[in-house]
């Protein structure tokens, strides 16, 4: 009988694909692959280390994993991901329950460690991150209907904030020949959506031959027959060129949304940051997208609290938020990262200031796109079905305007027709909720149907 392995990724959908191809591996190598770790011989937790929030959760996991093996429930524990990679020295040392730890190097001898880690031998192996594979076959974790494709790895950005770097090296891009085949057999299989994802998506090809060859990529991945949709996300400011904007604008396939990390809009800051920009070159983006793409959705991150940020600093952010009016947004608290060079700058804030102007930023936010959802009411949007809710007795899906997991729904009752998970289909919106859209389906066969 084959052992049973279950695993938990968190974190990014970067970490969910190395966790898929350590899946693949896995399965290869002869074992059962099981979606729920209570269920399981080994349980894998494929850790985030990116911020302090999410290393606690990744720590919780753990600890939820060692009473259950301290209850017989599970035999092993293994540590993969950004924590395991960050602090090698400490996760067994702090956490002697857990039978192995695996640096991101490590990912393709992930079977050998479980193996391993079940016959009670312990694993500590950290080789190059550098040999973290950016391409090889995955079991995939998400719905039928979409996928994350992962076009690169690392960063050379360099944020004074941010950990990235040291944690996953040097930016790295994926052969495109490679992207473009995988993306092949991944649509043949029916996959429709595709979503673009790198630490730094718009750099791509940079250190293949000098510069972005993301452009390229778009296009050749347009002329796949059977690839529906495709979406940006992770874009810097200062990358996205005329030539992009053009290539968005031109392919239909390419769905009119853009992730646009910004962090923040004041100039000081931003050199603080080691970024580039200000607020009024970021405005001048802002514009220009919305012009040469009408009706493009514009997703961005902000970081609010950065170490010296003052009260006008903050407050012109707030007003930045105001004035472009964001379709899509989150906000963090910045936290402190050690061996980052932000972590020693001088006027650090205390956490309750951070987290409060955070607060404040995305409550602003959600005014603003709860104001945005009104002027859908009365029109029809064209929806993905993602699932049914059985506590609110409704379907639910997202627009164009939405990447899964992270922006708005669309709740419809269906009435008698019946929908399937992955299918397109017509609702009338009919009122909003916050900032999701509430209404009911228009079947494709009847007069007020049938929008393509």
């Amino acid at each position: 009988m084959a052992y049973k392995i279950g695993m938990i990724t968190l974190g990014c959908e970067k970490n969910r694909v190395d966790g898929e191809m350590m899946l693949y591996r896995l399965k290869e190598a002869g074992f059962e692959l099981v979606q729920n770790v209570a269920y399981s011989d080994a349980a894998i937790v494929n850790t985030c280390g990116f911020i302090e929030d999410a290393k606690q959760e990744s720590i919780d996991e753990i600890l939820d994993l060692v009473r259950l093996k301290k209850k017989g429930v599970i035999k092993a524990i293994i540590v993969t991901g950004c924590l395991a990679e960050r602090y090698r020295n400490e996760v067994m040392k702090e956490l002697y329950e857990v039978d192995a730890v695996v640096g991101l190097g490590g990912n393709t001898d992930i079977a050998e460690v479980v193996s391993k880690a079940l016959h009670k031998e312990k694993t500590e192996l950290f080789p190059p991150k550098e040999n973290l594979p950016l391409c090889g076959q995955r079991i995939r974790s998400t719905p039928f209907y979409y996928t994350y494709l992962k076009i690169a790895e690392g960063c050379d950005n360099r944020c004074t904030y941010c950990a990235i770097p040291l944690i996953r090296g040097r930016f790295r891009s994926r052969p495109m020949d490679d992207i473009i085949n995988e993306a092949s057999e991944l649509a043949d299989k029916g996959v429709k959506e595709f979503i673009i994802i790198a630490q730094d998506t718009s750099r791509y090809g940079e250190d293949l031959c000098g510069n972005s060859l993301l452009p390229e990529l778009l296009r050749r991945l347009c002329r796949i027959e059977k690839l529906q949709f495709i979406r940006l996300l992770y874009c810097y400011p200062e990358r996205i060129t005329d030539e992009l904007i053009d290539v968005i604008a031109a392919e239909p396939k390419i769905l009119k949304y853009i992730d646009i990390p910004m962090q923040h809009c004041n100039a000081r800051i931003l050199k603080l940051m080691n970024r580039r920009g200000d607020r009024l070159s970021l405005t001048a983006l802002v514009n220009k997208l919305r012009e040469r793409i009408p009706g493009i959705i514009i997703r961005t991150t902000l970081m609010a609290g950065f170490p010296s940020e003052t009260k006008e600093e903050f407050a012109e952010l707030s007003e930045f938020v105001e004035e472009m009016r964001f379709d899509r947004m989150g906000c963090f608290a910045y936290s402190v990262e050690e061996d980052t060079p932000a972590a020693k700058l001088s006027g650090q804030l205390d956490e309750d200031t951070k987290r409060h102007r955070r607060d404040i930023i995305m409550e602003q936010q959600a005014r603003i796109m709860a104001e945005d959802t009104v002027k859908y009411i009365g029109k029809k949007r064209r929806v993905i079905v993602d699932g049914y809710d059985r506590l609110s007795g409704c379907w639910y899906g997202r627009t164009e305007a939405d990447a899964p997991e992270v922006d708005t729904k669309v709740y419809f009752e269906a009435g008698n027709g019946k929908p399937r998970v992955g299918d397109a289909v017509t609702v009338g919106i009919t009122d909003s909720l916050d900032c999701d859209l509430m209404g009911e389906l228009i079947p494709d066969n009847s007069p007020d149907g049938g929008i393509k």
